[in-house]
């Protein structure tokens, strides 16, 4: 009696991807390795990171400044941000979701310099993006996420909760750093924004 040998398991294959998700997928390999090595960064970098090969990604990009340009693009973009803004628990505090709400937006906006940074005169050109109307819309949707999580407490407020919001984001994006001070946490940004400099006993 011949031993019955069991079929080795066939290897499922992960199910295709679409042109969109595969550029979508490309992006989020290649923003980091971006802010690592600027426009030194080669396509077949990007490829080994991503764990495909190097002619996939000319497939769904015509070429590596495509693709560098498409990751500023990313970066500047404000979806993740005010994605990350709607998940706040508005059954929390105000000082927790203005703390949530900073962490956010100090990640959003470092991760921004460190695309723009490293790609140096390359992203000379879109910061115009960022000051023109791409950061005009960007700042807007940001601004009106922050007015969402201040909407609780808008009659304690001093001013139209669209108007603090503003303040709070203006605060986070100025944010001076000083040489002899460690930087605020997103906590004590928070406490100084609404309670202003006084300590409690101050009058």
């Amino acid at each position: 009696m011949t031993a019955h040998k069991e079929n080795p398991p066939t290897r499922r294959r992960a199910p295709a991807m679409s042109p969109e998700q595969r550029r979508e997928m490309i992006i989020q390999t290649a923003i980091p390795l971006i802010a690592e090595y600027g426009a030194a960064v080669t396509t077949a970098k990007i490829a080994r990171a991503a764990g495909i090969g190097e002619g996939t990604i000319f497939r769904v990009f015509a070429d590596k400044d495509e693709v560098l340009q498409a990751c500023v693009a990313e970066a500047l973009s404000p979806e993740h941000a005010v994605r990350e803004l709607d998940a706040i628990d508005l059954s929390q505090p105000l000082p927790d979701r203005l703390a949530e709400a900073a962490e956010a937006l100090q990640a959003h906006m470092s991760r921004m310099g460190a695309i723009l940074g490293s790609l140096g005169h390359r992203g000379g050109k879109h910061p115009g993006t960022v000051r023109g109307a791409g950061r005009d819309e960007s700042t807007t949707r940001i601004r009106a996420a922050l007015a969402e999580l201040l909407e609780p407490e808008k009659a304690a407020l001093r001013r139209p909760p669209e108007q603090i919001a503003a303040l709070f984001f203006g605060l986070l994006f100025t944010q001076p750093r000083t040489e002899d001070e460690p930087d605020l946490t997103p906590q004590e940004l928070v406490e100084v924004f609404l309670h202003g400099a006084l300590s409690g006993g101050a009058k």
